[in-house]
């Protein structure tokens, strides 16, 4: 059993740091720097990279803000200025993986940069950022799941419970998982895919993409605070999706390596 000690790292006066923010920023620039340094083993500029990663990252911020703040728009709608409050939760990460991913790539075809490579250096650190950001959820006691006696449960505190679960005390820690499941991505993706794919430009994206995917439809199914859509937990139905597109896209660049080999 163990239970979060609170969103503040530290509180003075009026100013105060989250852990949220702080694992968010800790969980980019440690992927920041480990996608440089790849770009550096393949012979790419990784100031250049950096670029790609700040003007990503930054729409994808807004991207998972978005997606959100759609999906509950009841109580944004009613409370507008609580749409910037990111530093209190409340990110999609499919909303910030699909805008920044997009935004990277318009930003790289833009400078006439080798978009399949630069996605390939990118996406080893996209897992591991969200293995560390994902205990942010921790702090703020938000994304767990169903009641559970099982010894890793997770104390919440009656006032984060929903009124239909205010009698339970332990709830999985589908926040743990996931950052578990994440960290296992990359792992997968950097120690056993990275070299192993590399003749194929752009393979680890989908790689990456299709993993999550799959670990997430399962972790969602815990989650007592999914968005919906309909009868529908968003995220599965997202996460499906994905995982059919990423393989449709691995076999795609496969076939295509193949022919440029051929050419």
């Amino acid at each position: 059993m163990f239970a979060s000690p609170g969103p503040f790292v530290l509180q003075i006066g009026p100013l105060s740091l989250r852990w949220y923010g702080l694992l968010f920023a800790t969980g980019v620039m440690l992927g920041t720097w480990l996608a440089q340094r790849e770009a550096v083993r393949r012979g790419e500029d990784p100031e250049q990279l950096l670029n790609v990663i700040v003007f990503g990252v930054m729409a994808g911020l807004i991207g998972a803000r978005l997606y959100y703040v759609l999906f509950n728009w009841g109580y944004y709608g009613a409370s507008p200025l609580k749409i910037l409050a990111v530093w209190e939760g409340g990110l999609a990460i499919h909303g910030g993986l699909l805008v920044g991913g997009l935004a990277a790539v318009i930003y790289s075809v833009r400078k006439r940069l080798p978009v399949l490579t630069y996605l390939d250096i990118m996406a080893p650190s996209a897992p591991l950022g969200q293995a560390i950001g994902r205990w942010g959820n921790f702090f703020n006691q938000e994304a767990f799941g169903t009641p559970t006696d099982l010894p890793w449960k997770l104390y919440i505190e009656p006032y984060h419970r929903p009124p239909e679960l205010s009698t339970y005390e332990y709830f999985h820690p589908t926040f743990l998982y996931e950052s578990i499941w994440n960290l296992l991505v990359f792992m997968i993706l950097y120690f056993l895919l990275r070299g192993r794919l590399q003749r194929i430009p752009g393979a680890l994206l989908p790689c990456y993409v299709g993993l999550y995917s799959v670990g997430r439809f399962f972790v969602e199914g815990l989650r007592i605070d999914s968005l919906m859509l309909g009868p529908l937990r968003a995220a599965q139905v997202m996460s499906l999706i994905l995982i059919v597109l990423s393989a449709a896209g691995l076999a795609w660049l496969h076939a295509a390596a193949k022919r440029s080999h051929r050419a």
